[in-house]
């Protein structure tokens, strides 16, 4: 199933991701899974800072995502919230009990300000609502998807970055 211990990428599809899954989904474990299971979130440095009920924040230290300018790197301010935005809708299929695969399908990033910081990513959980017909679709239709949103904080409480993107989960 693993290529190998120094690079635990997953490229038989045939497991199902409970194979995969944490035996919790605490903040310290999210982590985990997301370093063993996405490599590059690993490079990145990236911290689950809270993973609660409100919201999903992962942060990222600039000096592992800098660009030649010395500020944060475009491809790293996009992955972060794309990655928040994947951690939030694996978790809440997780705790649903469902298992599945989640993948982006569209993403788009507006870039209001350079970073000379941290990289801190903030993704509003799914309303009750929204996670109720997501879950719904997702079993009845065997696929599903979400629009998602997250920001990257910046200088003065100003977005540096505003996300959004389309995530499908398919059983």
């Amino acid at each position: 199933m693993r290529q190998s211990e120094e690079s635990p990428i997953v490229t038989d599809f045939r497991y199902r991701m409970s194979q995969l899954t944490p035996s919790s989904l605490s903040a310290r474990d999210l982590e985990k899974f997301l370093h063993d299971h996405i490599p590059l979130s690993r490079a990145m440095g990236l911290h689950v800072a809270e993973s609660g009920a409100a919201r999903l924040v992962l942060e990222a230290p600039l000096a592992a995502n800098i660009n030649h300018l010395g500020t944060a790197f475009g491809g790293s301010l996009h992955a972060l919230p794309t990655l928040a935005c994947y951690a939030a809708l694996w978790s809440l299929m997780q705790e649903a009990g469902i298992d599945g695969h989640v993948v982006v399908k569209h993403s788009a990033a507006n870039y209001r300000q350079p970073l000379k910081d941290r990289l801190r990513a903030v993704c509003p959980r799914p309303s009750g609502d929204q996670a109720a017909k997501f879950l719904g679709d997702l079993r009845r239709h065997k696929k599903a998807r979400m629009e998602m949103q997250a920001t990257v904080e910046g200088a003065a409480g100003k977005p540096a970055v505003e996300f959004r993107g389309t995530f499908v989960a398919v059983l």
